[in-house]
């Protein structure tokens, strides 16, 4: 198993990937706080320094560049500051945006957070969330007709901000399908059960639960089942279901069940696990390997991200070594 992952990076490193879905900037400020204000029983945060990183579907895109592999976004921002200052983001982390749409009505999502003492005080979003107007919708299908044919694999990575809509889902879908390259989702609850004709879902425990309004959730036998569910109900080709601790569950169409054991050797932040996790998966699918070993891989690509604080992304050195370290102690 060892050499045959070790083999895989980089053919992965090969591939071209479109990912479709909300961005954000994710922006840190740093401080310490020693006293409360006299003008509200509120702390008052003494700023030390304060960092930006790219959130959403734009760090799905910023794991797949990390590992050495092209990225393809698309994504709406504002015509502000923030949007200008998210191209700038996406140029560094090498992500193709050329086809980033613009939206004059409204603003780049901005998410603050206000951090003392390791402890989050507040967070602040600027954001309008909703459908878009027809010519943004139309000109992210237009986009997405002229990308798909430069890459092997999508991904739709929703955070319902407005992008992943019925009729932009349907497109990609019926352009995937025409093209035989695999279609991943990173769901969001409320969307559930429109990701209809996908190859792979890639939820967690809570977000299988609650798209299925499932209850009691706790063995392998119970994910089994919920995985059964979701096939059925999507018609989907695969689910893999990401369990923390226990490790992931890939269920497949012809009842075919796999519990992979996690990797993680220490788990610091599991913010923006799941982006990698999806962004390795795909890349391993894109480049036609089977669903196991794509599952596999993601799996030790997920257990190395943990292990770092914030959102945070991963090399092909980085991932080759990790399988090599656990091989060898094994």
């Amino acid at each position: 198993m060892q050499s045959k992952l070790l083999s895989m990076i980089p053919k992965l490193q090969n591939q071209a990937i479109l990912v479709v879905g909300d961005t954000m900037v994710d922006k840190f400020i740093w401080g310490k706080v020693s006293r409360i204000s006299p003008e509200a029983p509120v702390p008052v945060v003494e700023v030390s320094n304060d960092t930006e990183t790219l959130g959403g579907a734009g760090n799905v895109a910023s794991n797949i560049t990390s590992l050495g592999a092209t990225a393809y976004l698309i994504t709406v921002i504002g015509d502000d500051v923030n949007g200008v200052n998210m191209r700038n983001m996406l140029e560094a982390k090498k992500i193709n945006h050329e086809f980033v749409v613009v939206d004059k009505n409204r603003p780049t999502t901005i998410k603050t957070r206000i951090i003392a003492s390791h402890q989050q005080v507040v967070r602040v979003d600027r954001e309008v969330k909703g459908t878009f107007s027809h010519s943004t919708e139309d000109a992210i299908i237009k986009n997405i007709e002229t990308v798909i044919p430069k890459v092997g694999g999508i991904i739709i990575s929703d955070y319902a901000k407005g992008i992943v809509v019925p009729k932009v889902l349907k497109k990609i879908i019926a352009i995937a399908k025409k093209r035989n390259i695999p279609v991943t989702v990173d769901p969001k609850v409320e969307n559930f059960r429109q990701y209809k004709y996908i190859t792979c879902m890639t939820p967690n425990t809570k977000e299988a639960a609650e798209g299925m309004n499932a209850k009691n959730i706790n063995t392998d036998e119970d994910i089994a089942l919920l995985g059964k569910r979701i096939l059925k109900l999507l018609k989907s080709e695969s689910v893999l279901i990401t369990r923390g601790e226990k490790g992931m569950t890939l269920i497949e169409k012809d009842n075919k069940i796999t519990h992979i054991p996690t990797r993680a050797k220490e788990v610091y932040d599991v913010t923006g696990a799941g982006d990698t996790v999806i962004a390795t998966m795909t890349l391993a699918l894109s480049a036609k390997f089977n669903f196991v070993s794509a599952a596999e891989i993601a799996n030790f690509a997920a257990g190395l991200v943990v292990a770092k604080v914030g959102t945070a992304t991963i090399t092909a050195q980085e991932l080759r070594d990790n399988i090599k370290d656990f091989y060898r102690k094994k």
